[in-house]
């Protein structure tokens, strides 16, 4: 059974920076060709897409994140990792730590991000 363990989240000032890591664990060694990612939900709206790496490369990220989130992954490690930098108080959330492999979708239990003004 896959498990995402998060790290990271925090209470950041407008402006400031933030890392998020995600290591997955119980993969054993054929965690291969997967996507892995982050996902957002704040107060009362839903859940969204920050930002995807597929174990080959290709990125994906939303629109209102874009110049600011970097997302990496070590492929050895099974981690993915997130900087934010030039936070926003509208960043403010609890973001998810997400994989996609052989069919199913994992998600980590959440890590909160908050950002004062």
């Amino acid at each position: 059974q896959v498990q995402l363990v998060e790290s990271g989240g925090g209470s950041v000032q407008a402006g400031g920076s933030l890392r998020l890591s995600c290591a997955a664990s119980g993969t054993g060694t054929t965690f291969t060709s997967n996507t892995m990612g982050w996902f957002r939900q704040a107060p009362g709206k839903q859940r969204e897409l920050v930002a995807t790496k597929s174990s080959g490369g290709s990125t994906n990220y939303a629109d209102s994140v874009k110049g600011r989130f970097t997302i990496s992954r070590d492929n050895a490690k099974n981690t993915v990792y997130l900087q934010m930098n030039s936070l926003k108080p509208e960043d403010t959330a609890v973001y998810y730590c997400y994989a996609y492999w052989n069919l199913l979708t994992y998600w980590g239990q959440g890590t909160q991000v908050t950002v004062s003004s």
